[in-house]
């Protein structure tokens, strides 16, 4: 069942120096209990579509076009009401800086009990509980302590595993997460990725995991977008996605994680930088750094099907590498 509908989304920032499309139609689904990967470098749009489908871009950027539809109601005509009665209840969002989350003069019991009294009539013990079970949920031991310290008393990793834990305090129907294991150590980001699958599987949560790490996303999205230029370029079953990628920019990305290189060998990389979403290129945004541009990528190309479950921004896909793939 559809949770999450985005049609055409378009959020712009209005600045003394022209217009960036930060997100230029994006358009995506999600169902109840599926993951969604949105993948891309630093600069593509990930973070502000994630923002924005909470409604928390502020000015000089907003919203100019397009819909939200969550669990049938469009949020963008909900407006800040809406929005307010949804956020931290029944969509919760991870930011990348755990500091962003927390407040540096309350303790951790103060401001986690406080947002589950935002949306319940409990008591304070009984808040206090699920606080407590929240915590070691993400792996943070002796909870009890914990919940009396304050943000500054905490390494990185752990406040960002407390920003986890309060996003999983109401088991909202969705969560949108914004590199959330950035500053964790291997052995616990396996942890909360595992959980995170878990929930997902067990209680129908729907997540938008933000990321540049295709290791990641890899083993846990079972879809994948992949962006660039506030556009989505590709879209598709993470395995398909990553075992054969149709358009080269998902093609250079791969090919640039390092996979057992030998030693002193130079890793691969896509020419060129991020273009300034004030001066897009004409047509492709892609074009000045995809080694298979011709004079038809002057023109814009469509996000169109070329595979079943497939689709990608171009007009030169590699489906010649899918198809070897698919035969070998």
């Amino acid at each position: 069942m559809t949770l999450l509908q985005v049609e055409d989304l378009a959020t712009h920032f209005f600045t003394r120096d022209g217009v960036a499309k930060a997100v230029d139609g994006v358009s995506f689904s999600l169902d109840r209990g599926e993951i969604l990967g949105l993948v891309g470098e630093s600069g593509s749009g990930k973070s502000v579509t994630g923002f924005s489908l909470l409604g928390l871009v502020d000015p000089p950027g907003r919203i100019v076009s397009g819909k939200i539809v969550f669990d049938g109601e469009d949020l963008v005509k909900g407006g800040e009401p809406m929005m307010r009665t949804l956020r931290g209840k029944r969509i919760a969002m991870i930011f990348q800086d755990p500091m962003m989350t927390l407040n540096p003069v309350l303790r951790i019991d103060t401001q986690m009990v406080e947002t589950v009294l935002a949306h319940e009539r409990i008591s304070r013990k009984s808040a206090l509980e699920r606080c407590r079970e929240a915590l070691a949920r993400v792996g943070i031991a002796s909870p009890d302590e914990r919940l009396k310290s304050y943000p500054h008393q905490f390494s990185g990793g752990m406040r960002q595993r407390v920003a986890i834990a309060i996003a999983l305090l109401h088991e909202p129907d969705l969560i949108i997460a914004d590199e959330p294991t950035t500053a964790l150590d291997v052995t616990i980001q396996a942890q909360i990725l595992s959980e995170v699958q878990k929930l997902c599987a067990d209680t129908g949560l729907a997540m938008i995991w933000i990321t540049h790490d295709l290791a990641v996303v890899s083993g846990l999205a079972d879809q994948l977008a992949v962006m660039y230029a506030g556009k989505i370029i590709e879209t598709g079953e993470t395995g398909r996605v990553i075992e054969a990628p149709l358009h080269p920019y998902t093609k250079g990305l791969i090919a640039s994680v390092p996979q057992g290189q030998k030693h002193g060998a130079l890793l691969a990389q896509i020419p060129g930088t991020t273009p300034s979403l004030l001066n897009l290129p004409e047509g492709c945004s892609f074009r000045p750094r995809c080694p298979r541009a011709d004079a038809a990528c002057q023109e814009e190309p469509p996000l169109g099907a070329l595979l079943p479950g497939r689709a990608a921004r171009c007009f030169h896909p590699h489906l010649d590498e899918r198809r070897e793939a698919l035969a070998s």
